[in-house]
């Protein structure tokens, strides 16, 4: 019998957290500082990865995160986040940001931010455990499980090519 824990659909991590960006978040420019939104990004997906893993789960890399539009001072902003792939111990959490302008009554929200990281389920020795696959339920939880697997596959080549090098006498 494996230990890997019996999989779990994709709706089961989706964690939205919700704040109003204010005077103390802002950088020398006057917009929300990128790691204020980082930490923010890093809190929902952090959230996300605990509830579908049923437990602790730390941040084990950022792989991206990319700035799409300033936020403002008084822009509330939200956070959404699920977890698009699993492997054994590993998850890859997705994370879209947006911001409601607090000037604008009636404007959509506009995407500000996106983020993948990944995180690993950890046991209480802070050792890895096992994560439940994840069970994809539509064609967009289903497109991002397939990119995850593409990000994982850069990563890992990525790591082995840096290592060959640092490995390779030098010239």
């Amino acid at each position: 019998m494996s230990d890997q824990p019996q999989g779990r659909p994709t709706s089961r991590s989706r964690v939205t957290l919700s704040r109003i960006m204010t005077a103390i978040d802002v950088n020398l420019y006057g917009t929300v500082h990128g790691g204020v939104l980082m930490k923010f990004v890093d809190d929902v997906a952090g959230a996300a990865a605990a509830r579908h893993s049923g437990g602790t789960a730390v941040t084990a890399a950022i792989d991206e995160i990319v700035f799409v539009e300033p936020v403002r001072v008084g822009d509330l902003v939200h956070a959404y986040a699920q977890v698009n792939w699993a492997g054994s111990t590993s998850m890859e959490v997705g994370v879209r940001v947006t911001a409601e302008r607090w000037d604008t009554a009636d404007g959509e929200p506009l995407t500000v931010a996106t983020a993948y990281l990944v995180f690993v389920g950890v046991d209480v020795s802070g050792q890895p455990r096992p994560v439940p696959p994840v069970l994809p339920e539509s064609p967009d939880d289903e497109r991002r499980f397939r990119e995850a697997i593409i990000r994982r596959e850069h990563r890992l080549a990525r790591r082995t090519a840096i290592q060959d090098a640092r490995a390779a006498p030098a010239e």
